[in-house]
């Protein structure tokens, strides 16, 4: 039996403990599978910003239409906005976009679930930068195991769930 066979990764699950080697060998995710998820979830974040934002606000009588970074409205979407993302990646590792293309987002650093201090450090006061600054985003494609500026300052990466193929082992006939 080859030692190699013994090593094999098992998923990564936000909830379980995350061994240092589960990442040897895992297919980073690149530019486009990750712009595609992004697109996905700005969908969702837009979904429901018109479907429950606006209502409340129609219903309320506040203005949904002010230009100032601190109107109500504009503050409500920041807090759909980054909420989702923190929110997500947090309790599943994962956004609904990244969940649909098969992508999740782990640690490089430290075994087990994501931190509430990475977490927020990654998709929250990076993410602000960088969707100030968008075409930062295409750093992804540049760097050896694709981190955008997000994933390097939080030491993250973000994988295809399901890279690794299981080890069967079987036996020929005698």
């Amino acid at each position: 039996m080859n030692s190699n066979e013994n090593q094999m990764p098992e998923t990564v699950n936000p909830g379980t403990e995350q061994k240092r080697e589960e990442l040897f060998g895992a297919r980073y995710a690149g530019f486009w599978m990750r712009f595609w998820a992004y697109l996905l979830d700005l969908l969702v974040v837009v979904s429901v910003k018109w479907l429950v934002i606006h209502p409340i606000f129609r219903f309320s009588g506040l203005s949904l239409t002010e230009d100032k970074i601190y109107a109500p409205i504009t503050v409500a979407s920041a807090v759909v906005f980054y909420g989702y993302f923190v929110l997500m990646t947090k309790f599943f590792g994962q956004t609904l976009g990244k969940m649909v293309f098969g992508l999740r987002v782990v640690p490089v650093n430290h075994p087990g679930p994501l931190k509430w201090s990475t977490v927020l450090f990654r998709e929250w006061i990076v993410r602000y930068v960088c969707v100030t600054i968008s075409a930062i985003y295409i750093i992804v494609a540049f760097t050896p195991k694709k981190q955008g500026v997000h994933d390097l300052f939080a030491d993250t990466v973000v994988i295809h769930e399901r890279s690794q193929e299981p080890v069967y082992h079987y036996y020929e006939p005698a």
